[in-house]
């Protein structure tokens, strides 16, 4: 055993607050990870979004469940750009407070983000006649390549 790990059980034992959060294991959000709904659309080294669609009183939303190595936690308002061959569609965040829960086991951010789409971007999505999406925010952007 780690020599480190073991002062850091010693430590956490004796009610430290920062040894007991190094020695935390998250099995709450590694299980999200390791089971998003929805279908994979668009991945590359930078993570994975996933996607659902929902309709509420006449308004149709995206559901996207992005993984990451990188916190996309997000203060301002998110936005994802579809780039296609002939234009680029760019789809504003529902929400301005977008929240990201790391998982220390696999070392990876899980981040849900829902966006009020239309039936024409909902088709191309779900037809995938896209070549990228990317997402924005905080003045930071990562960029994901369609799965076909």
């Amino acid at each position: 055993m780690n020599i480190f790990r073991k002062k850091d059980e010693i430590l956490a034992a004796l009610g430290n607050m920062k040894a007991m959060k190094r020695i935390h294991v998250d099995t709450y959000t590694e299980e999200r990870i390791k089971n998003v709904s929805g279908v994979k659309i668009a991945e590359s080294k930078q993570g994975q979004i996933w996607v659902e669609f929902q309709e509420l009183n006449g308004y149709l939303f995206m559901n996207a469940t992005i993984l990451s190595r990188v916190d996309l936690t997000v203060t301002q308002k998110a936005k994802i750009i579809l780039l296609t061959d002939e234009y680029e569609i760019e789809i504003d965040a529902d929400q301005t407070r977008i929240e990201s829960d790391f998982s220390n086991v696999s070392n990876t951010w899980i981040t849900e983000v829902s966006f009020t789409i239309e039936n024409k971007e909902m088709e191309i999505i779900q037809n995938k006649a896209f070549e990228e999406i990317e997402y924005h925010f905080n003045k930071r952007t990562i960029s994901l390549l369609a799965i076909k």
